[in-house]
This record gives C-alpha cells, structure tokens and sequence, in this order.
C-alpha cells in the first residue's frame, strides 16, 4: 500500500488568530489538493503553556515532525522572515529533503540582486530554476510548471 508523501508547513501563523484562521487553512487545503499529507506544527504539536517544560517538548516535537516529513513548505513572509521558520529550513537544508519556499510578501529582504530573499535560503535549491521551488501566492501551488506538483505526483511512497 502506498501512503501520500508528507509535507512539514513551517509557519508563523499560528501565533496569530487571524493567521491561523484565515490563511492558514487555504495553504493546508491548496497541499492536500496536490495529495499531500500536510504536518502543521500549530496543530500538530501544540501544548499549553503554563506547563512546565512546555517550549522544549514542542522544539523537540517539531524537529522530529521535520526530520519524518519527506519535504518542508516554508512560509517566509516578512523582514527578515520569522526566525523559527527559518532554523527550520536549515535543519532542511542539512537534512538534504526537498525544499519549497512560500512568500507572498512584496518587501525586498535580500542581501544580493538575484535572490528575493537571504542567499543562503537558496542553497537547498537548484541553482538553475531555482524559481520553479519559489512561490509567491496560493494559486502557484498548483501550477504544472512548479516543482512541488511534480514532485507530489513522483512515485508516492
């Protein structure tokens, strides 16, 4: 039996009400359209708290969630891009896993003329076509030309 291959959402919006119920529910659904299991870490690991210890356990579950995941989508909105997301696509990155990055964000947050954003959140893309793994709204998600599609349709595991 197959299973659908799984995808770690790294994202800032669940620390946002409205984040977390008006964008993030389109970027789950825009994943799991393409067949793909989607790992939200808001929802997945999140914990109270007032309990003692809670910040490690959730650090730890998420690295284990994004060590288990067979991709990242990573959400890398603002200046710079949250810092969590970003840790999270380093340990990615050393992972060697298949990388696909979100920005929908206008602002300009690039140190060089050929990147949008930090040179090194593209050293775990192809330097040629490395736009094919970039995505700038929603609706690209789905695109046939876009690296994810191709991906998720590759032999499921």
């Amino acid at each position: 039996m197959k299973r659908r291959k799984t995808v770690y959402l790294a994202n800032p919006y669940g620390f946002s009400d409205q984040q977390r119920t008006v964008l993030l529910p389109a970027l789950v659904q825009a994943l799991e359209a393409l067949g793909l299991e989607v790992w939200e870490p808001f929802a997945r690991n999140n914990e109270d708290t007032s309990s003692s210890g809670w910040a490690y356990r959730v650090g730890q579950a998420d690295m284990q969630d994004l060590m288990e995941a067979d991709a990242i989508f990573a959400v890398v909105n603002g200046v710079p891009p949250d810092e969590g997301v970003m840790v999270e696509l380093g340990m990615a990155i050393t992972a060697g896993k298949p990388i696909f990055l979100f920005r929908d964000d206008f602002r300009r947050a690039a140190d060089s003329d050929e990147y949008p954003l930090n040179l090194m959140l593209f050293t775990g893309l192809p330097q040629q076509g490395w736009e094919r793994f970039y995505y700038t709204s929603i609706a690209e998600i789905s695109s046939p030309e876009k690296a994810l599609t191709h991906w998720s349709n590759e032999n499921q595991i």
